[in-house]
């Protein structure tokens, strides 16, 4: 039995085969999960119905898991921020999220360094965010 708050089997043998650079892709319930992402990445589809599982939620879970060294979230090309950004600062206050257009944002997510691909349920739009994994310090 597990001690952490990461149970789900198929998220922990990505995460157990990834490394420094390795990005995951975390997104909303409108992202193009098949074409939008790198045809070799793992899938996990936590998209049980509108609303559950949200963004939010795998993301609190995954910052347990494991360091993050960047942040990328998508961003509308307008000046308005998406309410869910307030979300990411709550979350990651010590990590400074690069926004990238819709289709800058595609082109990252479809990298070969993207090893995981996580679906959720969150209905907000502009609810997608490309995380890069760190480094686990000696000691």
């Amino acid at each position: 039995m597990l001690r952490y708050k990461l149970l789900h089997p198929q998220i922990l043998e990505a995460l157990g085969s990834a490394g420094h650079g390795t990005q995951i892709l975390i997104a909303d319930s409108n992202y193009p999960f098949v074409t939008g992402a790198n045809p070799a990445a793992k899938r996990v589809y936590l998209n049980l119905a509108p609303g559950l599982i949200s963004l939010t939620d795998v993301l609190e879970v995954l910052l347990d898991a494991i360091p993050i060294e960047a942040v990328h979230a998508i961003h509308p090309d307008s000046d308005q921020t998406p309410p869910i950004f307030d979300e990411y600062r709550q979350l990651m206050p010590n990590i400074e999220i690069q926004k990238l257009g819709r289709f800058p944002f595609y082109d990252a997510a479809k990298s070969s360094n993207t090893g995981l691909v996580i679906a959720t349920g969150e209905q907000r739009t502009w609810a997608c965010v490309l995380l890069t994994i760190g480094v686990v310090e000696a000691g």
